[in-house]
């Protein structure tokens, strides 16, 4: 397969120090640009990898016709713009996650996608992790029986006033950042749709962002929960519980490429975990098979595995949990 030609618009802290790299480690991506609103920045980030061309504008490297699709880091508020900005310019889309600021912003995504036929998904790295797909096979096979809870915590600590993630007015906070993670993972694993979801959220007095959030998604078969925070000790974990046995996750979101990550599974029949069944994963990174995936779609040489539609469903979710925070109640799903 010929590889993608890439363009990435922005020198955001995750794609200079986690895509780019693993990117650049793939078969199905090549990159040949990279954009930003300061050339010298552009200039050090495409010297730093090997990057032919640096830009000092998003709209001069969408105009470049060797480009063929491009990585979106930018801050949240930024994603859905930027992205169909680039979509009205023949590019294809991998844009981050969370594709926007709320569900009805993602489905402008959609019109965009189906107007130019363009390819646009939204990165959410951990379902091409190889873990993750282990975790789906499991449960669908009814390794733990009937799948009833899906219990999380991811966190971290973080009080940089100048960080993306703390700043109100362009989509920072928790669950924007984070939450997102438990909620697309409860969605991969029940594969279905939580019709409501409830919120207890805690806002820094300094910020207004989201620091400390509780959740709770009610499925058709199911619960999920969550805890996500901005500032708490950095902490992840995951439990899958069945009718009939259990599956933990000791690093389920972004197990790095030279960490191995672990699936215990346990029918409860013993206390302890060295009573637990134990499936290793040699450390893979999740970002390259991601771009992978993706080129391999834009050549046509695959399905996309999540479509916007799916993007859309995950930002539903989302809403209904900031709404909940307001209201002090369930909130429904506005799918």
């Amino acid at each position: 397969m010929e590889p993608v030609r890439f363009g990435v618009i922005s020198t955001a802290r995750i794609g200079l120090e986690r895509v780019i790299p693993a990117m650049l480690k793939g078969e199905g991506v090549s990159i040949k640009a990279i954009a930003s609103r300061d050339l010298d920045r552009a200039k050090d980030a495409a010297g730093a990898f090997g990057i032919e061309k640096a830009y000092g504008s998003y709209e001069e490297l969408l105009a470049d016709p060797e480009i063929e699709a491009v990585y979106n880091p930018l801050p949240n508020h930024l994603h859905v713009p930027v992205s169909i900005q680039a979509a009205k310019a023949g590019k294809h889309v991998l844009c981050e996650k969370p594709i926007a600021l709320d569900a009805d912003e993602a489905r402008t995504l959609i019109e965009a996608r189906d107007r130019t036929g363009v390819v646009i998904a939204e990165a959410f790295m951990v379902r091409h992790h190889p873990q993750w797909q282990k975790v789906r096979e499991l449960v669908k096979s009814g390794r733990i029986g009937r799948l009833r809870a899906v219990q999380a915590v991811f966190s971290y600590m973080n009080r940089d006033p100048d960080n993306v993630r703390n700043q109100v007015d362009i989509g920072g906070g928790g669950i924007y950042d984070i939450g997102c993670y438990p909620v697309v993972t409860a969605r991969f694993l029940f594969d279905d749709e939580p019709v409501r979801a409830a919120a207890l959220i805690e806002r820094d007095p300094d910020f207004q962002t989201d620091r400390l959030a509780s959740a709770i998604l009610h499925f058709p078969e199911g619960q999920a929960q969550f805890i996500c925070s901005t500032q708490l000790v950095a902490e992840q974990r995951m439990q899958i519980l069945g009718t009939e046995g259990r599956i933990e996750l000791d690093i389920p979101f972004t197990p790095l490429e030279h960490e191995t990550s672990r699936l215990l599974i346990t029918d409860g029949s013993q206390r302890g975990l060295e009573a637990a069944e134990v499936i290793t994963f040699e450390g893979v990174n999740q970002y390259t098979l991601q771009g992978d995936h993706f080129a391999a779609v834009v050549r046509g040489e695959a399905e996309l595995a999540f479509a916007l539609e799916d993007a859309v469903k995950n930002m539903a979710v989302i809403d209904a949990l900031y709404r909940s925070g307001d209201s002090g109640g369930w909130e429904g799903i506005r799918s």
